[in-house]
Parts: structure tokens; C-alpha cells; sequence
């Protein structure tokens, strides 16, 4: 089965694919744009582009397992997902992805700039690899 990967942010919403054979999650693009309507209509497109069987939807929790406002934006979509695209949707928790990418881009070389234009992607990947592991048998470790 196919999965795309959502990390939902207010400027930049990164987008990463993996699939059940594999087990790897790969970041695929980054939407950028402040407009709700322009990213709901290229979040659409990218689903109808890719068909996959599930989206799995990151739950930004705070630290100590609450949830705050993009926590409610993040629900927001999934439901939307669900309802408007009749799509299957699943939540996965999003706690420290951003680090992870920030950690993976240290050396890298690139500019602040390049890094910031990756970064979403690869923190929407983070989550579809928890995600991807969290179906193997014994949480990952098969």
C-alpha cells in the first residue's frame, strides 16, 4: 500500500511518500503558501497524483502529550480528508520530526535557505517512517 505524509504547517506543508513494501518513507515536495484554500487544493492534487491508500496526517502534541492549537488544525484536516475526499487518514504523532530533519541537514552544506525549503518534507517523512515502523511486528524491530 501506498502513504503520503503530511507535516501541516501555517506557511510550508511538507509532504513525503513511503509504502508498506519497502517500509521507507522518502520526502517529496514542500507546499509553501499562507492561503488555506491554495494548500487544501494542492494537498487535493497531490492526492489525486499519487492515490495513495492511506494519508497519515502529523499530530503536532505538545511534550507532555496535549495538544494545542495545531493539534486542532492537524484534526481539522484529517476530518476534512475523511469527509470531503472520502480518504483514509490516519494521526501520527509528530514530537521532535523537525529536530530530526534540522539534525540530518547539520552538515549538509546547504544554506539556511536551501535547509529551510527541505526541512518540511523531510520532518513529513520522520512521521511516515514512525509511522511505517509502528506496522512492522514488535513496533519496527522485524
Amino acid at each position: 500500500m501506498r502513504y503520503l505524509s503530511i507535516d501541516l504547517g501555517q506557511r510550508r506543508t511538507g509532504l513525503a511518500l513511503g509504502d508498506d513494501i519497502t517500509g521507507l518513507a522518502t520526502p517529496w515536495r514542500v507546499i509553501e503558501t499562507g492561503s488555506e484554500r491554495e494548500r487544501w487544493t494542492r494537498l487535493c492534487r497531490a492526492i489525486e497524483e499519487e492515490s495513495p491508500g492511506v494519508v497519515v496526517v502529523g499530530l503536532p502534541l505538545n511534550m507532555d502529550g496535549s495538544e494545542g492549537p495545531a493539534a486542532a488544525a492537524s484534526r481539522a484536516l484529517a476530518d476534512r480528508l475523511k469527509c470531503e475526499q472520502g480518504q483514509r487518514v490516519e494521526l501520527q504523532d509528530e514530537r521532535l520530526t523537525s529536530a530530526h530533519a534540522n539534525d540530518l541537514m547539520a552538515r549538509t552544506g546547504l544554506t539556511h535557505k536551501q535547509k529551510k525549503a527541505r526541512r518540511d518534507a523531510l520532518a513529513a517523512a520522520a512521521i511516515l517512517q514512525r509511522f511505517l515502523d509502528s506496522l512492522r511486528p514488535e513496533g519496527g524491530s522485524g
